[in-house]
């Protein structure tokens, strides 16, 4: 059974827009998801994430420290740590829908079990999960097209330019959907128009999540903070971020099957995402397109 979104207004298709650029730059998710469970020194988190080459992490923690939802403090000249602030905390649930999501709906290759030596669905690590499922949707106009689609149930190439594209002519809404079409998400209608498939339906969870994130707002100080000595870690949250304006909150999302329940205007806590989640197989890369269903 479909699953069945409340209308998205701008400011929910804006929040969402701007959490998947957050998330879509390689590697973001895997620096998040690295300090869930407690702050870590620089040296300590660059052989958690063993294949980014020298000079590729600090900007990510720059990036994401000015977004807000990495907090960067210093002791001393030489002794710093990053942990998340508490809108990064409450970012971790939105990580594990989005896991749940590509774990369900992105398609994996058969391997054998290592200890039945049977046939199985390959296991993904959830943060190549959630950055598979993010190349999906980051792409420019591709959430906007999706939302007027779960709003609209069918529409035509040219209702969509109009909702998803303004200011853009028609001719140039068909590469969005084009794509859209081959990652399994979106599919002809058969009478000239354009739905979700059953996947795209099932992300009405994953971008209400998201949406209610992006409401979170996050005080501005400075993200350079610095304690002095013996002073414990700040709980002041840094770095600005554009959030959508304050809204009422949505109504709730029935989740669609084995993806988690959307969240309410609070996020609970989120997991304490475990090396193995991250690292369960060697560095990844992301697959060709498959023969059918959303491609990774």
């Amino acid at each position: 059974m479909a699953t069945i979104a409340p209308p998205a207004t701008p400011n929910d298709l804006l929040g969402v827009t701007k959490t998947l650029d957050l998330l879509a730059p390689r590697w973001n998710v895997w620096v998040l998801m690295t300090l869930s469970s407690q702050p870590l020194r620089y040296a300590e988190i660059k052989p958690r994430l063993p294949w980014l080459a020298d000079g590729q992490l600090h900007p990510r923690l720059r990036h994401l420290t000015n977004a807000g939802v990495i907090e960067r403090t210093e002791y001393a000249p030489r002794h710093v740590t990053y942990g998340l602030t508490s809108r990064g905390a409450a970012l971790l649930p939105v990580l594990a829908v989005i896991a749940s999501w590509g774990d369900t709906y992105l398609e994996r290759d058969l391997v054998a079990n290592e200890h039945s030596g049977e046939m199985g669905p390959e296991r993904i690590a959830p943060a190549q999960n959630i950055d598979d499922a993010i190349a999906l949707l980051a792409p420019r106009h591709a959430t906007a097209i999706l939302f007027s689609l779960q709003a609209r149930g069918t529409a035509t190439a040219k209702t969509l330019a109009t909702e998803a594209m303004p200011g853009y002519g028609l001719t140039a809404v068909y590469k969005p959907l084009e794509r859209l079409v081959a990652d399994g998400l979106v599919t002809a209608s058969g009478t000239g128009g354009y739905q979700l498939t059953a996947s795209g339906q099932a992300l009405a969870p994953v971008f209400q999540a998201i949406s209610v994130w992006a409401t979170i707002p996050a005080p501005e100080t400075d993200a350079r903070r610095t304690p002095g000595p013996g002073a414990v870690p700040s709980q002041s949250r840094s770095g600005p971020w554009a959030t959508t304006p304050t809204r009422l909150p949505a109504p709730a999302v029935v989740a669609a099957p084995a993806v988690r329940p959307a969240l309410t205007r609070t996020p609970p806590a989120g997991p304490a995402w475990k090396s193995g989640d991250l690292f369960s197989h060697q560095i990844p890369a992301r697959p060709i397109s498959p023969a059918g269903g959303p491609r990774r």
